[in-house]
């Protein structure tokens, strides 16, 4: 018999997990799957479990909570034949909206039994991977005082992200992409997208793929702050290309310097990286449920 082990980040999120293992049982009932549960206890503890049970042949495991909770289970599984799956219980849930998973715990938890498996590909950032987006500059300022913030949520990160513009200074940055001459350019953010979003729908790389081999590099210079709500309203709408201060590569490889070290943040979470940053591509990664097309 497979086995699958569910790993629940209980204080991910806003939404109530209580009911959640008893639908998760009563779903896996029906297949040839025995299903195990766990909770993580601290950070880092969903990478552990979820290591674990590559190690012991799991077939699937199932990570619920936010993107930042899949993104240490997803490390677990790189490379291995062991399939992730996904209900997402987080603020924004960036990686399971550009799978196109239901963000209904109802239908979420239907795709782990009736979807298909696929496999996607992994960005490194100085080696460590995420699987959504990776950014520095505004984005990466904003996330790390999100983390601070006692309530989550959209509106939560709504207020958090007008707060820290109204003081924040972009920086000067040099790119080398692939093997092209390296530039250098002011910009408000550098995004590097695996996938085509942040999360909440915020479409920073609409053309993004995470089955192509490439990422895309997105470089969005300063702008006026009249500008603020044309750009916010492109972001929430696959529009963003059409801004005439930010462009975009899609590459392998990248390394960006900037004038200090610094946060970032990898999908989503915030870390204090060096001046100096090294991009590059994992091709055919992780496997992961998907909704059948």
């Amino acid at each position: 018999m497979k086995r699958a082990l569910a790993i629940i980040n209980p204080i991910s999120g806003t939404a109530s997990k209580n009911n959640l293992p008893g639908r998760l049982a009563e779903a896996y009932q029906e297949t040839d799957i025995q299903l195990y549960i766990s909770y993580t206890k601290a950070a880092g503890h969903a990478y552990d479990l979820a290591k674990r049970a590559v190690e012991d042949g799991f077939e699937y495991v199932i990570a619920i909570g936010g993107d930042g909770t899949i993104n240490e289970i997803a490390q677990a599984l790189l490379h291995s034949p062991t399939t992730l799956g996904i209900i997402p219980k987080g603020s924004g849930n960036g990686l399971a909206r550009a799978l196109g998973l239901p963000m209904s715990e109802k239908k979420a938890i239907e795709t782990l039994t009736s979807g298909e498996s696929i496999t996607i590909d992994c960005c490194l950032a100085n080696g460590k991977p995420f699987f959504c987006t990776f950014g520095m500059g505004f984005d990466a300022e904003v996330s790390a005082a999100f983390a601070e913030v006692p309530f989550r949520g959209f509106l939560s990160y709504a207020k958090t992200s007008i707060e820290k513009y109204i003081n924040y200074k972009p920086s000067i940055y040099r790119v080398q992409m692939d093997e092209h001459e390296p530039i250098q350019t002011e910009a408000f953010v550098i995004a590097a997208a695996n996938a085509n979003q942040y999360g909440n729908n915020a479409y920073i790389a609409p053309k993004a793929s995470m089955t192509d081999g490439k990422f895309d590099l997105v470089i969005l210079k300063p702008f006026p702050v009249l500008e603020l709500a044309q750009i916010t309203m492109q972001l929430f709408s696959k529009r963003m290309e059409e801004n005439a201060h930010q462009s975009s590569y899609q590459i392998k490889r990248a390394v960006i310097e900037r004038e200090a070290d610094g946060v970032v943040h990898l999908d989503g979470e915030p870390l204090k990286f060096d001046k100096r940053i090294e991009l590059e591509m994992l091709p055919a990664a992780i496997h992961v449920i998907a909704p059948k097309e």
